[in-house]
């Protein structure tokens, strides 16, 4: 039996198609990056064998030895790669890899361990609210978001924490540091009259099914986009779900899903599955939902959210995100009576404690139920009988004529809404058989529009300009 590998001298694995490959790390590119070089062979012998020499080949990199007086980056660094990497998915990873080596180590990474200091930390965070931003500056400004600051200092103060456990220092700076308070975004839910509306337009714009699925489920995003049509028993109406599709460093990246809980099997309405069954006729794809640009791919997370908005929009109802269909899914759920462990399980909560911390809201219908059971119990005094379901259904039909699509006129480019508070506008003509393509930003419709026209003007002013010194230069050539 062959010796396992230690910590450092790579990793080695078995493929599907019957091959090893071992892989080892490098170095680090010029953002922290690890690098990796990786080697294939036929035998597990002749890979180590192989892996051995490309460890050899290159310069090898001694691990810094853990003590008190190692410089913060250091200790971050091999906290990320031995403890933190290994527990976590390629999404997660790449957040945390964004905010240690794009922010923490180049900030403060300098600093020994047993010198750092609150005063360091808090005038860290101070910079990176004020000035932290490295793209997109114009679409954001300069400093980064509290909910940026408060991730680059909860990763801190855990890093911290472990250097304490480990008896590397006496005591946590990163416990006494004031951060920017971060409030969660409130959810919002769909009334049944805009369900209809958003459906309805739904059927326009090409996304039915999709929509009519997460409202039937409340899948993550995630979870919908990756379902492929082997995981539908249409015998039965079991719908498994045991991968997500995630944008990492713009691929995308099929992997498990969030939590072992999230791995589920859930039952789909007869109604439902009808639909399902109709639309796997007009479908000639593994993917359930597949991508109308690449071939063998489910559709971009991005994609989706951009279709979203452009069908919210066009059916007149209120600007949510893809996640707050689940919301709607779950809310209607429990004002209609599931218990909430049975939502738990279909959600792919851990607990139904976070189910009630997350989704179970008070609402409106909630409440009159309340009321009446209290009436009931209580006083003794028989309420008024609520509209039948027939009659509640009844009450929200809605005559909303689905919006046709409508074109820009060429020359005028184009504006979407990228979230509550962004607007872009894009223009990209061609010229001289290439797109030359712009963009601007906006934090309304209007003022895009208007910014939008100034920058055609002198696009194409630009383009005019150019066209006429061609000219001259031919004339005088």
């Amino acid at each position: 039996m062959e010796k396992k590998l230690t910590r450092g001298e790579g990793s080695l694995h078995l493929r599907k198609d019957g091959r090893w490959e071992g892989r080892v790390v490098i170095g680090r590119d010029e953002q922290g990056y690890p690098k990796t070089k990786n080697v294939l062979a036929k035998t597990k012998s002749d890979c180590l064998a192989k892996l051995k020499a490309l460890k050899d080949s290159v310069e090898e990199v001694k691990p810094e030895r853990l003590s008190s007086d190692m410089c913060f980056g250091a200790w971050l660094d091999h906290w990320y790669q031995n403890q933190c990497k290994p527990t976590i998915g390629p999404k997660t990873q790449t957040d945390y890899e964004n905010r240690i080596y794009r922010h923490i180590i180049p900030e403060i990474g300098q600093i020994p361990l047993d010198k750092l200091t609150t005063k360091d930390l808090q005038l860290f965070y101070r910079r990176l609210k004020q000035g932290g931003r490295l793209q997109a500056v114009d679409r954001y400004g300069h400093g980064l978001s509290d909910r940026m600051v408060k991730c680059c200092h909860v990763t801190c103060r855990t890093t911290l924490d472990q250097a304490v456990k480990q008896g590397l220092i006496l005591k946590n700076p990163a416990n006494a540091c004031k951060v920017p308070t971060t409030r969660p975004k409130e959810m919002q839910v769909l009334t049944p009259e805009e369900i209809q509306r958003l459906l309805i337009q739904a059927r326009e714009n090409d996304c039915y099914e999709l929509l009519l699925l997460e409202l039937a489920t409340g899948l993550r995003r995630g979870e919908i986009l990756a379902l492929q049509w082997e995981d539908l028993d249409f015998r039965t109406g079991a719908l498994r779900i045991e991968r997500q599709v995630q944008r990492v460093r713009r691929e995308l990246v099929i992997s498990a899903p969030k939590t072992k809980s999230s791995c589920r099997s859930i039952i789909l309405p007869a109604p439902i599955l009808g639909v399902l069954r109709d639309y796997r006729q007009s479908i000639h794809s593994r993917w359930m939902f597949p991508s109308p640009k690449k071939e063998d791919s489910p559709l971009d997370p991005a994609a989706v959210r951009k279709k979203l908005a452009k069908v919210l929009k066009r059916a007149g109802c209120k600007h949510i995100r893809f996640h707050d269909l689940r919301h709607t899914f779950a809310t209607n759920a429990l004002e209609h009576g599931m218990d909430i462990k049975t939502l738990s399980t279909i959600i792919g909560h851990v607990t139904s404690a976070t189910t009630l911390n997350v989704y179970a809201h008070v609402t409106d219908t909630m409440r009159e139920q309340a009321a009446a059971s209290i009436e009931r119990g209580i006083a003794g005094i028989e309420p008024p009988r609520r509209p039948s379901a027939s009659a509640r259904k009844q009450a929200v039909k809605t005559d909303f004529q689905a919006v046709k699509g409508k074109y820009r006129k060429p020359g005028t480019g184009c504006v979407s809404q990228i979230n509550d508070h962004l607007w872009e506008g894009r223009y990209s003509p061609k010229v001289n058989g290439k797109r030359m393509a712009r963009n601007i930003y906006a934090h309304t419709e209007a003022e895009c529009e208007e910014k939008l026209a100034y920058m055609i003007r002198e696009m194409k002013a630009e383009i005019a300009a150019e066209k006429e010194r061609r000219k001259r230069t031919e004339l005088a050539g």
